[in-house]
């Protein structure tokens, strides 16, 4: 699809009720009661605290997709793009008839709902979901699995979220968007069906260089069999990781999201369109594996006491997301003071030699959680 075009439907059909990071069921179920009136809306289980698990269906093509987001519960920007797509797909005006016709798509919009209204990655009984697959020991991992076993996909859209630590290599680039085509053994093995979750993920790469060059990674595929992504991939289901990450100044993700959005039309339109063999898989590994080089803000050249105070050091602080009153705050912390020459920031301050201070008066040090700090006798913003 041309990139302009794209674009323009996303405008288009941007679900303007959801918006930031805090997405839960609370959000999506008025979206779910008027979308039940286009498609099929089901609750397909419960969670550990017996909230509702929802999916729909759309399409009545013979490819089937299966789609599954905030397996982490704090990991939301997938989300909101779902529903980007679905008024997308639902509209007349966006002529992609073709890719209903041609596909079938199940997508279950949050499985751990319980991780959403808390916002933590884990769900209520602290298990990680994405290390649940062969315990199977949650509710919620049974329910993936249940539907996975029922609908019998064609491929399976992995969706989540990264953090702002990770670079699209090792380069002074975020990687805004990231994709995995998970390893099926534990010889990590070039399969027929990982060639082609890398087929698709390639032509997505390619339509994302045309608007964040240099800005898309792929992941470390060693191979963990309790991950669903590699458990499905070992089923023989092409299997694709989709990770929203850092797009400059964007913390609520909403610009991240258009990416997301691009490139699960992307990858629509072109399964819709072909036959995926695998056979266009190699410009795969031409995308650069994320690294973990950022910092949300460094403090560059920075005279410290104690143990610092032989030389200059820098000092990296990383932002807590923390719900707060329903809303996620960022909240800067002191993560490393070091010479940190290999490190990039999202946002770089120098102390030009002088001292870095609290509020107080009190030297900065490890752990010092703050929105300011004081430097040649200024008030500076962290956030």
């Amino acid at each position: 699809m041309n990139v302009e075009d794209i674009e323009s439907l996303f405008l288009k059909h941007k679900e303007s009720s959801l918006n930031h990071r805090y997405i839960t069921n609370n959000n999506i179920e008025p979206l779910l009661e008027k979308l039940s009136k286009s498609l099929g809306v089901n609750t397909i289980g419960k969670s550990v605290l017996d909230n509702p698990i929802y999916s729909l269906k759309i399409g009545n093509g013979n490819k089937k997709i299966l789609m599954w987001s905030q397996m982490h519960g704090n990991e939301s920007t997938t989300t909101k793009a779902i529903f980007d797509i679905l008024n997308t797909l639902l509209s007349k005006d966006s002529n992609l008839d073709y890719i209903l016709q041609a596909c079938t798509l199940c997508i279950i919009p949050i499985l751990n709902p319980d991780g959403a209204n808390a916002y933590t990655r884990v769900n209520a009984k602290n298990i990680d979901l994405n290390r649940d697959a062969q315990r199977l020991s949650q509710p919620e991992s049974k329910v993936i699995r249940e539907v996975f076993d029922e609908f019998k996909p064609h491929f399976c859209y992995n969706l989540h979220g990264q953090r702002t630590i990770f670079s699209a290599g090792n380069v002074n680039k975020p990687a805004t968007v990231s994709f995995l085509a998970p390893a099926q053994d534990k010889d990590c093995t070039i399969t027929p069906n990982r060639k082609v979750a890398m087929e698709v993920i390639a032509i997505m790469n390619a339509m994302l260089q045309k608007v964040i060059p240099n800005q898309v990674g792929v992941y470390d595929d060693a191979f963990n069999l309790n991950c669903v992504g590699d458990t499905f991939q070992n089923a023989n289901v092409p299997t694709i990781l989709f990770e929203a990450g850092h797009f400059h100044n964007d913390y609520a993700r909403d610009i991240t999201r258009e990416y997301i959005y691009m490139s699960m039309l992307e990858s629509l339109n072109y399964i819709a369109n072909n036959v995926v063999d695998g056979s266009l898989y190699k410009a795969y590994f031409d995308i650069p594996e994320n690294e973990k080089c950022f910092f949300d803000v460094i403090i560059r050249n920075a005279k410290l006491g104690g143990e610092y105070e032989d030389k200059l050091h820098d000092i990296g602080i990383m932002y807590q997301e923390t719900l707060i009153d329903n809303r996620i705050e960022f909240i800067p912390k002191i993560e490393k003071i070091d010479k940190m020459d290999t490190f990039f920031a999202h946002k770089i301050l120098d102390a030009n030699g002088f001292k870095v201070f609290d509020e107080k008066g009190n030297e900065v040090q490890l752990g010092y959680e703050n929105d300011f700090v004081m430097m040649n006798n200024e008030k500076i913003a962290l956030f």
